[in-house]
């Protein structure tokens, strides 16, 4: 009963042993909290920390690995094998993932139309570069970026349209009504 009710977060009444969740007993250890982080099982240590970590980090860096991984997938495809097309997939992983984590960092200061163009190049540059590495001519890997980046480009721009009121800028942000207030005119007294 005792390791139940640390599963599911409650605490023992102080007045005896026992977790009476009638009464309102919460807790053991609050969430956070060092003695919940050095539990026996991993996997509260690695819930609390998927906790903290915010999707601006977390989505970049699984779409690196990703990329990583597909860049390993077509170098090991177009006859590159072993160490080579892992050391390809692990710098493949990395520059994408920082420049990920860049735009995704600082997407909330940039114009909706600049957004989306920061990550329709970022995808259009990955996607021509590893279609390179197939053994395809240059010009073939450029217009191949080029056209998943304008296809990158025209997502990413329906998308942050599409949820505009969430939009830290811009026209669409609706106004606050202490703001209208603020800038009307007193009224004439003459």
């Amino acid at each position: 009963m005792d390791q139940h009710a640390r599963r599911h977060g409650a605490r023992a009444a102080r007045s005896h042993g026992m977790v009476e969740g009638e009464h309102g007993a919460t807790a053991g250890p609050r969430p956070g909290s060092a003695e919940r982080a050095s539990d026996s099982s991993g996997t509260s240590r690695l819930a609390a920390m998927a906790e903290r970590v915010p999707a601006t980090v977390t989505w970049p860096l699984v779409a690196a690995l990703a990329f990583g991984l597909f860049t390993i997938f077509r170098t090991h495809t177009a006859g590159i094998k072993g160490g080579p097309a892992l050391l390809y997939g692990v710098a493949a992983a990395v520059v994408s993932g920082v420049l990920g984590l860049l735009v995704a960092r600082y997407q909330a200061s940039m114009l909706t139309e600049t957004r989306a163009l920061a990550y329709g190049a970022l995808f259009g540059l990955s996607m021509g570069w590893v279609y390179s590495l197939g053994g395809e001519s240059m010009l073939k890997s450029c217009i191949f970026g080029f056209v998943m980046g304008g296809i990158m480009f025209l997502s990413a721009l329906y998308l942050f349209r599409a949820h505009s009121a969430r939009e830290p800028h811009g026209r669409h942000r609706p106004r606050q009504a202490q703001d209208t207030q603020r800038r009307r005119l007193p009224a004439a007294t003459h």
